[in-house]
């Protein structure tokens, strides 16, 4: 078993211009569907009337949890670091949506009106404009990384695989999430959604089964190869995968409790539904990283390595699956999996952005504009949110940088966010002096010493002077106070979608 034996892959770029364009087709139909059925205001487009059952719940987190490059790094992690990597980049995973639990049963009973996790903030701490104004540009981050993290993923594979230019493929893959996410808000990204998870699940394992079947001598084959190679491949306690970056990325995947895509959900779920749907949204997500994770370990079996794959490892999935002479129809399936999770999570990212910008935006600074005006401006902030993170990816920009300047600016936020929903001592100064000491300290530490040690200076220091400040201060904070917060965005209950037609969405 060795790399000689690969074709030569590549399909027509026809081909994959026609899965990109046909699969926004169909999610445009459906959309334009759920958009006369169920949105009629503001409140239907961004909080989908709260009225979002367990089933469509269920789909909903796991399509907007499950990156494109997600998907594509669980094989490049194990094609790194063997069943290790595999361990260390699917377990945190899952755990972290669970991870949400506790939070969301809190926030959702004692503020069930809400809307944004800044919205929070700015009650939590008495309209405190720095510290809402730190969480608001945290997640706006967030929201333009997940689309560029998913424009990478789609890029990258259609590249590989059909060989179209990424940046072209990353402006078509936007104007196709644009075209139907544009229609109904909320509602769209959870149904659709909940489609794209469907072809998430089967078809990846349809694919990596069939992968192992075409390999002479199967996994029996492959696991051999993948031992003989470096039998640390195949032990699951590697100390340098979980150095290397286990360790880092299960902190950097709990900072998901920041999550606006993920809070979205939870206040527009029905709140009975909150625990069950995470719950099972985190354990049914693990079967999609796994299955395409073992592309990783064939990778190895056949002695790739980055420079044969294009240099980068997160490209070994769609490499082998088009490299090993598989039907075409298998291979299609592949990139429509990969598509499916591109597509869902920006759309998941626009709709998140569209609840920031109606709740903590317009209504934070123009408060007496009205529903039609409001209306217009959050269903528009969905294609400037998209135009935004496409101009970023275009013009070239260190993508690492941004990464890890997003990702230091949530994590020096979690542990203060945290202590605010469960601790009532927590305090404003402590808040933002939390975070803003954290970046300071963090980073300094993150630059002379490495990820891993900066991270945990992140943390101690973030929480270190949250619990200093409170105890301090001496003052608690009620939670109960905010029920009285009222819904930031107005309900015309002559516009909204007749009773009937709501309970048709409940599961």
């Amino acid at each position: 078993m060795n790399k000689d034996s690969l074709v030569s892959g590549g399909l027509p770029q026809l081909y994959g211009y026609l899965e990109m364009i046909a699969l926004a087709l169909v999610l445009l139909v459906l959309s334009y569907t759920i958009k006369r059925i169920f949105v009629r205001n503001t409140h239907g487009f961004i909080i989908a009337n709260r009225q979002v059952g367990f089933g469509f719940g269920v789909g909903a987190v796991i399509s907007a949890w499950t990156y494109a490059m997600a998907v594509l790094m669980s094989a490049g992690m194990t094609f790194q670091w063997g069943l290790s990597g595999l361990l260390w980049f699917v377990v945190p995973n899952g755990f972290a949506v669970m991870a949400m639990i506790p939070f969301a049963r809190i926030l959702r009973r004692s503020m069930p009106n809400g809307y944004t996790i800044a919205e929070f903030i700015k009650h939590r701490f008495d309209d405190s404009r720095l510290a809402s104004g730190v969480v608001t540009l945290s997640v706006i981050l967030s929201i333009l990384l997940a689309v560029l993290i998913n424009l990478k993923g789609l890029s990258i594979v259609m590249s590989v695989v059909f060989g179209i230019k990424p940046e072209l493929a990353a402006t078509i893959g936007i104007l196709c999430i644009l075209a139907y996410s544009y229609f109904g808000g909320l509602w769209t990204s959870v149904i659709t959604g909940t489609l794209n998870t469907l072809m998430l699940t089967v078809p990846s394992a349809i694919v990596v089964v069939a992968v192992y079947h075409f390999i002479p001598g199967g996994a029996d084959a492959v696991f051999s190869a993948v031992g003989e190679a470096n039998p640390q491949n195949l032990s699951v306690l590697r100390a340098d995968a979980a150095a290397g970056f286990g360790i880092t990325l299960a902190f950097g995947l709990l900072t998901a409790v920041g999550d606006q895509a993920l809070w979205q959900k939870v206040w527009s779920i029905r709140s009975r539904e909150v625990t069950r749907v995470f719950f099972w949204a985190g354990a049914l997500f693990y079967p999609i990283p796994i299955a395409a994770g073992m592309l990783g370990l064939v990778g190895i079996a056949y002695g790739l390595t980055p420079p044969d794959i294009g240099g980068d490892i997160v490209a070994i999935g769609p490499y082998i699956v088009s490299h090993l002479g598989l039907p075409v129809i298998l291979v299609l399936i592949y990139c429509l999996t990969i598509l499916a999770a591109s597509y869902s999570s920006i759309d998941a990212a626009s709709s998140a952005l569209s609840s920031v910008v109606a709740v903590d935006i317009v209504r934070r600074l123009w408060p007496d504009t009205n529903e039609r005006r409001l209306f217009l401006i959050t269903k528009v902030s969905i294609l400037s949110g998209g135009a935004v993170g496409l101009a970023i990816l275009l013009t070239g920009i260190d993508f690492t940088s941004l990464v890890l300047t997003e990702s230091s600016l949530r994590t020096a936020i979690l542990v203060p966010f945290v202590l605010a929903i469960i601790w009532p001592r927590t305090s404003t100064i402590g808040f933002v002096g939390g975070v803003v000491l954290a970046i300071i300290f963090g980073q300094t530490v993150r630059y002379f010493h490495g990820e891993l040690w900066g991270t945990l200076t992140t943390l101690a220091v973030s929480g270190g002077t949250v619990l200093v400040a409170g105890l301090l201060d001496g003052r608690k904070f009620d939670m109960a106070s905010l029920r009285n917060v009222r819904s930031e965005i107005g309900v015309d209950s002559t516009a909204t979608a007749p009773i009937g037609q709501l309970e048709t969405a409940k599961i």
